[in-house]
């Protein structure tokens, strides 16, 4: 069976109702071209002496991994030149990167979480890409992009995806039309449409949470997992397992694929912050995914993608996945 190639599935969503812009079309094209190289770097590993960490830090404080630097130097070059974008963010950049002078500006935004799963690089397990594109301001009339014009809310977001690197790379994209995963044949180098209109199963038996930090967690949160861990003898009657592999791209694509429920929520260490993944380079982007994939995502209090962000790396936190389950621990927030 012929199988659609990432560029015919594009343009023909830019020929549908929904009319996906030109600029996007080639846009996502560009992305899906930056994740096939880094694909290949992930899978040379050490064969190349990309693994192994700097001696710097990222703006969050964290030491960065030189696949992480690596990533988020071919993602910058390869949009960088297309005319397609006015500036693009990065978690792994303090500030925002605008299109060099000598290159055309774009009307649109593009924001990155260039290697997700940092910690499981050395260790050989699957790790990802994850982006987000949003429009420049209507007002903005050609003037160069600002930190302020990234500060939109989630459901703005015109496209995002992820890019998995695992036993196939494949890439995960909504454009707000449902959600599709594209499989790298990597002898044509092509992507092929392999999972159309991918759908989260409203229930589900699975949850993904970082146990260790259970004495951190507000009680709504224990709740939760306790009634799961209970199981058939406890309040929800039935057993549950638990997942985690501490790469988001990875346990959420398992939820895309299967179901479940994804949580990163606050926890007491660091109370004065929100959460622990950034808004703009991760909840935006997966919520937007999951929520076409018939799922939900929250924050505990709200939908993710009405929060309006107040900076470039804001922290915030996640629930997402199967809607049932999603709905169930947000309403246990809600009664305190």
């Amino acid at each position: 069976m012929k199988r659609k190639s990432l560029t015919q599935f594009l343009i023909e969503q830019q020929r549908s109702e929904c009319a996906l812009p030109a600029d996007v079309r080639l846009l996502i094209e560009v992305v899906a071209r930056a994740c096939k190289a880094i694909g290949h770097h992930v899978g040379k590993g050490a064969l190349s002496g990309v693994l192994g960490s700097l001696t710097t830090e990222n703006v969050q404080g964290e030491v960065q991994k030189k696949l992480d630097v690596i990533s988020n130097e071919i993602l910058l070059e390869a949009n960088e030149w297309g005319g397609n974008l006015s500036a693009m963010a990065s978690e792994e950049m303090d500030t925002i990167h605008p299109i060099p002078n000598p290159y055309p500006r774009g009307g649109y935004l593009l924001l990155f979480d260039p290697l997700d799963g940092s910690s499981n690089i050395d260790v050989n397990v699957s790790i990802g890409t994850i982006f987000s594109v949003l429009r420049m301001p209507a007002d903005a009339d050609g003037r160069e992009a600002t930190e302020a014009d990234f500060l939109q809310p989630g459901r703005q977001q015109v496209a995002a995806g992820y890019a998995l690197y695992g036993p196939q790379t494949m890439l995960v994209l909504t454009v707000g039309t449902g959600v599709y995963g594209f499989t790298l044949d990597r002898e044509m180098g092509s992507w092929l449409l392999t999972h159309e209109r991918m759908q989260i199963p409203a229930d589900t038996a699975e949850f993904a949470i970082n146990t260790s930090n259970t004495r951190h967690w507000a009680p709504p949160v224990r709740r939760y997992v306790d009634e799961c861990l209970a199981g058939k003898t406890g309040p929800r009657g039935k057993d549950f397992n638990m997942r985690w592999v501490a790469s988001m791209v990875t346990d959420i694509h398992r939820i895309m694929t299967r179901g479940g429920i994804f949580m990163y929520p606050w926890d007491a260490r660091e109370p004065g912050k929100p959460g622990k993944l950034r808004l703009l380079y991760e909840a935006n982007p997966m919520s937007f995914l999951v929520e076409q994939a018939g799922g939900a995502a929250t924050n505990g209090q709200q939908r993710i993608l009405d929060v309006q962000p107040q900076g470039l790396h804001e922290r915030v936190s996640v629930l997402l996945g199967s809607k049932n389950e999603v709905e169930l621990v947000t309403a246990y927030h809600a009664e305190g």
